[in-house]
């Protein structure tokens, strides 16, 4: 593999530079003498396992019966949604997670994959979407037994019977395990008693749940015979077929939001509904006619978060359609960038494209890597939910890898979608505020991904936890010998870091030389080197600075990891990046072609660097590098910068979004076309010699 130290013979920069000194970059990799990327091979790579899944999804969203509306208002935009959720049936897009004895299809990766690709028509439908079959239904189909998919999926399949999934409460979000609403079994009856005894318990938040909704999968606390079993899941009709609400049920519309206003969110409340036993979902948990409790898994704990994990799709989908999203903003505004043009030398040479900027190539190109990266990661997610789900490798490990990975992966997407839209936006001037070039709204949409399928911080935290857990067991059953070896070790690093050795050895090394930086410490090897030593370090000072927590009470326990919950969410994020950075490497490794394969190096060399560039003050404080080397890192992300430049119109035309997708007019070749005739017009006046003079040309006479 060719690594970021072998530079092209020839410049990124063409020689075309006007007679004002204004700089004209090339354009394209051909103008520049380039090697050039396999478009098509490319789109392939990034669509991933079930591209074909997300070409289909794609074919079927160019109907504009599917886009969303700007300006709409919310009511019509919520019927609109509704009606493209038939529309979804009607193109078997509701099928694809189910089993086939009820119309399903049951193919889950192929399922989210579709999914994801929504985005790109509205986010809102996106989200119903994800609201109706992969939460709604996924809750019966996951949660429940056959009795339930007998009972209800077929209706859930062909949106007869449309559903909200109650588990937010206003109270609590992302703590679940807290939630107030009791479900409470009366054995006289053989009913449960669904009751929210508080304003703070009622559902919130709810897609389907202000108007369209007819039942809902509510989250409440089992209790049968005086004992809390903890959270389990019930089916509860909310409304009759004329839209009202059944006896004991209320709710409130929540009205219009920040953003996916195409979506019926509400609140919920119940007071003393009464549902049969037989709308417990009772695949890990039931409760016998005479109130008796059963569970397969003994530990409350376990059962808890085995019935939590059973939905992580939502995390898994939220991670793709975040990425999408993002890729459809850089797709604008790089394409905007390659036409518009702003300023001259002042010697009245031709305006200068924006993308021609370095500051431009900065602000854009390095989060244009990192979406790459995150598309590569994203499938390798994708992959690990189908084998899960599918039952090939549904085991207690791989289950609690996929929701590791899926609270590591989604935190930095969704991240990453607001900070590179809203950059996007602002390179696209004036121009990217107006509404018809969907980077407002786009962001509006997927602001809320941050917080819900688990807020980003709580998600990351969960990480950190498993880190430190994986951390510990290198110690289990360790004997004295082996516990000593390690602290010296550990001794020595501490003492090598902090005396300065290294940073000296690289200083002395690098000769004040960017290339020599690169090619002794910034090459593939030494990136992943730098990442993954932040990562385990980190973990090693949290886990030395958590040891004493054994030994205290639990509050003061935890006071003590309160204060370090900072440094736990940051190592979390930390291993994120580097899954990404691996991810886009094993990526690399699929490509046959040269040219490609040496571009998209170059690019996962930039991501590399951005990672680095973004943590420089942790690397130098812990002595991981030399100032000279840190130096090295930002002026190295400038030069691939300048190298990729030809190649960017190439890499965002990879993502293989057609006009139908975009539907951004300053991405749609109508500026160019304004550039053409402007440049056209004042080269005829030219010509012509009616051109005014310049106020300046008459003070140099």
């Amino acid at each position: 593999m060719t690594d970021a130290a072998v530079r092209p013979t020839t410049p990124a920069t063409s020689t075309r530079t006007p007679a004002g000194g204004a700089p004209t970059a090339a354009h394209t990799a051909e103008e520049a003498h380039e090697p050039r990327i396999d478009v098509a091979a490319v789109t392939d790579l990034l669509l991933g396992t079930w591209a074909d899944t997300r070409r289909t999804a794609r074919e079927m969203i160019k109907d504009p019966a599917f886009w969303r509306i700007e300006g709409q208002p919310m009511p019509d935009h919520r019927e609109r949604v509704l009606s493209q959720l038939q529309l979804l049936v009607d193109n078997d897009g509701s099928r694809r997670a189910f089993p086939e004895e009820y119309g399903g299809l049951n193919d889950n990766g192929a399922n989210l994959a579709g999914f994801m690709e929504l985005v790109l028509a509205d986010p809102s439908l996106q989200i119903k979407s994800g609201v109706q079959w992969g939460l709604f239904g996924s809750a019966i189909y996951q949660l429940g037994t056959t009795q339930h998919h007998e009972a209800w999926l077929r209706d859930v399949i062909d949106l007869t019977l449309p559903g909200a999934f109650a588990m937010t409460e206003t109270g609590h979000g992302s703590d679940v395990a807290a939630i107030g609403t009791t479900a409470t079994y009366d054995p006289d009856t053989e009913e449960f008693v669904i009751h929210t005894p508080f304003r703070g318990a009622w559902k919130d938040y709810l897609g389907n749940a202000a108007l369209h909704g007819k039942a809902a999968t509510v989250f409440a606390h089992l209790i049968t015979g005086g004992v809390d079993y903890g959270v389990h899941c019930f089916f509860v009709p909310l409304r009759d077929d004329e839209g009202n609400f059944l006896p004991g049920v209320g709710g409130e519309d929540d009205g219009v939001k920040g953003g996916l206003n195409g979506i019926d969110n509400g609140r919920l409340h119940f007071d003393h509904v009464r549902v049969p036993r037989f709308n417990l979902l009772n695949r890990y948990g039931d409760v016998a006619a005479d109130g008796t409790y059963s569970s397969d898994i003994a530990s409350p704990g376990r059962r808890f978060f085995t019935m939590l994990g059973a939905l992580v799709q939502g995390r898994v989908s939220l991670d793709g359609a975040a990425t999408t999203g993002t890729a459809l903003a850089e797709y604008i505004a790089i394409t905007y960038a390659n036409q518009r043009r702003q300023f001259d030398s002042g010697s009245g040479t031709d305006e200068v494209v924006l993308l021609d900027y370095g500051k431009h190539q900065r602000r854009l190109l390095p989060r244009l890597a990192q979406t790459y990266a995150q598309f590569f990661a994203n499938d390798e997610l994708l992959r690990t939910f189908d084998g899960v789900f599918s039952g090939r490798t549904d085991t207690p490990t791989e289950r609690e890898n996929l929701e590791t990975l899926a609270a590591a992966l989604k935190p930095l997407s969704t991240w990453n979608a607001l900070e590179t839209i809203q950059e996007c936006r602002e390179a696209c001037g004036g121009a990217g505020f107006l509404a018809e070039n969907r980077l407002v709204g786009l962001r509006q949409d997927l602001d809320v991904y941050v917080t819900f399928e688990g807020d980003n911080n709580v998600l990351l935290q969960l990480v950190g936890k498993r880190l430190l857990a994986d951390y510990a067991k290198q110690f289990k059953g360790a004997d004295a010998a082996k516990l000593a070896r390690f602290a010296v070790s550990e001794t020595a690093g501490k003492l090598f870091h902090g005396a300065g050795l290294r940073q000296f050895g690289q200083a002395v090394t690098d000769l004040g030389s960017t290339a020599r930086s690169v090619e002794l410490g910034l090459r593939a090897d030494q990136q992943h080197e730098l990442l993954a030593d932040r990562v385990q370090r980190m973990i090693g000072d949290l886990a030395a600075a958590l040891r004493p927590s054994s030994k205290l009470s639990q509050d003061d326990a935890a006071l003590l990891f309160n204060a370090h919950q900072a440094e736990l969410i940051e190592a979390a994020r930390a291993h994120g990046e580097l899954l990404q950075w691996e991810a886009f490497t094993d990526g690399l490794e699929k490509i046959t072609d040269d040219g490609t394969r040496q571009v998209l190096t170059w690019l996962r060399d930039l991501f590399g660097m951005y990672l680095i560039e973004k943590h420089l003050a942790w690397y130098l404080i812990n002595g991981r590098l030399s100032t000279q080397r840190a130096a090295s890192v930002s002026r190295y992300i400038d030069r691939l910068c300048v190298r990729l430049r030809p190649h960017a119109q190439d890499l965002v035309d990879a993502f293989g979004f057609e006009p139908e997708h975009v539907r951004a007019p300053i991405a749609s070749g109508a500026e160019l076309a304004r550039q053409d005739e402007a440049r056209a017009h004042y080269a005829a006046l030219a010509d012509s010699g009616e051109a005014p003079a310049t106020e300046k040309s008459l003070k140099k006479k």
